[in-house]
C-alpha cells in the first residue's frame, strides 16, 4: 500500500466554477499506481468542491444562478462581518462539498466521460484556494 499527498492552489477571479481536473490527472499519473482512491479536500468554508458536467458551459451558468436564487446576498443574514457575500457563501458551501472521493483505475480517475472536477468558488472577490489531494493505492 501506498500513499501521496499534494496541495495545490487554485487563483480564482471571483464567484464561479473552476475546473481542475486536468491538474489532478497530472499528479495522479506521476504517482505511479495503477489502483486507488483519491479524495479531495477543499480547505475552506465559502468554497466548495463538484463533479459536474464539462461539456457545455451554460451547465455552469445555471448551477452559479441556482445558488444564487437559493441563498442571496440581501437575505435576512446575522453574519455578514466580511461583506453581503459572506453568508450565502457559507450556506452555498454547506449545500454542496469539501471533500470528493474518486477512484483510480488501471492508473485512471474513474470519471465518467463528461465529468469534470471543479471548485466551485462562492465569494465575489478574487480568493486563493487550497486543495489537499490524498491518494491511497498501489
Amino acid at each position: 500500500m501506498k500513499q501521496s499527498v499534494h496541495s495545490l492552489e487554485i487563483a480564482t477571479r471571483g464567484q464561479g466554477l473552476y475546473e481542475f481536473t486536468s491538474t489532478i490527472r497530472e499528479w495522479t499519473s506521476r504517482q505511479q499506481m495503477q489502483t486507488a482512491l483519491l479524495t479531495i479536500f477543499c480547505r475552506h468554508t465559502s468554497a466548495s468542491l463538484l463533479i459536474q458536467e464539462n461539456a457545455d458551459p451554460t451547465v455552469r451558468a445555471d448551477l452559479k444562478a441556482y445558488f444564487d436564487r437559493i441563498a442571496p446576498e440581501d437575505g435576512p443574514y446575522e453574519h455578514d462581518s466580511e461583506g453581503p457575500d459572506d453568508m450565502p457563501a457559507h450556506l452555498k458551501t454547506a449545500l454542496t462539498q469539501v471533500q470528493l472521493s474518486i477512484p483510480l483505475v488501471n492508473s485512471k480517475l474513474a470519471l465518467g466521460t463528461w465529468q469534470g472536477v471543479y471548485l466551485f468558488e462562492h465569494r465575489v472577490r478574487p480568493h486563493r484556494r487550497e486543495i489537499v489531494l490524498h491518494l491511497v493505492g498501489e
